[in-house]
């Protein structure tokens, strides 16, 4: 089962640099999308051959999730059934017999931490909703965060920036040792400079000043079941890139 993730930074304006003809290159079983930044409606984002499940902001131009599936879920959870982080499309989950898959655009602590709090809010309750979860869990999406040093380019001077906190290492640090496994590092422990995302600022991509902030993190019970993980970072269309996991399941 191939899946795959990218926060495609507004999917109006990536529809015009190619987003559904990366979709169909792919050919992936899941599809999912972060930062959609539209409302239903707003643009025709039927795919043959696939359910989509839409999960938009209140605030109009802002966050969004969208998930992409061949196979159709028992049931489909928009949120985390709380009024407090439900407002932004942040989250998406589908039930399957064996497994939940879940989609996730963490939000942003932004410029001089402003939102850092809130960040830690959600943390915390989004750990509590996972451990809610009566199955192994399949969770990608923009997690906007760097966990190790490794994990970004500038790691000394971004110690204290949005991504690169104490506070939201520790957050991921906790997540993991909680029964989660990142998948990419699990496969790929010493693999540097291979990142998701890019500022568009400074010619960041060519220089491949990047951060690897977008996931596949899955429950420790499916870790024999991992067969590859990837980061598409030839793909073009935003700041960030396609995320990959392909296990058997």
């Amino acid at each position: 089962m191939k899946c795959v993730s990218w926060n495609v930074n507004g999917i109006r304006a990536c529809i015009n640099k190619g987003f559904f003809d990366v979709v169909k290159q792919m050919d992936a079983d899941f599809f999912c999308v972060q930062e959609t930044k539209m409302q239903e409606g707003q643009a025709d984002i039927n795919i043959e051959g696939y359910y989509h499940y839409l999960n938009s902001a209140e605030k109009k131009g802002y966050s969004g999730t969208l998930i992409y599936t061949k196979q159709k879920p028992i049931s489909v959870f928009y949120g985390m059934n709380n009024e407090d982080f439900d407002q932004e499309g942040r989250l998406i989950t589908l039930e399957y017999p064996n497994y939940y898959f879940i989609t996730c655009y963490t939000p942003n602590s932004q410029n001089e931490l402003k939102r850092l709090d809130y960040r830690m809010e959600w943390e915390e309750y989004f750990l509590k909703y996972l451990d809610s979860l009566d199955k192994p869990v399949i969770l990608c999406g923009d997690l906007n965060v760097a966990h190790q040093e490794i994990d970004l380019k500038n790691p000394k001077t971004n110690r204290t920036n949005p991504g690169f906190t104490d506070q939201e290492r520790s957050c991921m640090s906790k997540l993991l040792n909680h029964g989660y496994i990142d998948t990419f590092r699990y496969l790929y422990p010493s693999v540097e400079e291979v990142y998701s995302w890019w500022s568009y600022r400074f010619q960041a991509r060519k220089k491949n000043a990047g951060w690897r902030i977008d996931y596949f993190i899955v429950s420790q019970s499916l870790k024999d079941c991992i067969i590859d993980a990837s980061i598409e970072t030839e793909i073009m269309g935003s700041d960030h890139c396609p995320v990959t996991l392909t296990i058997n399941l």
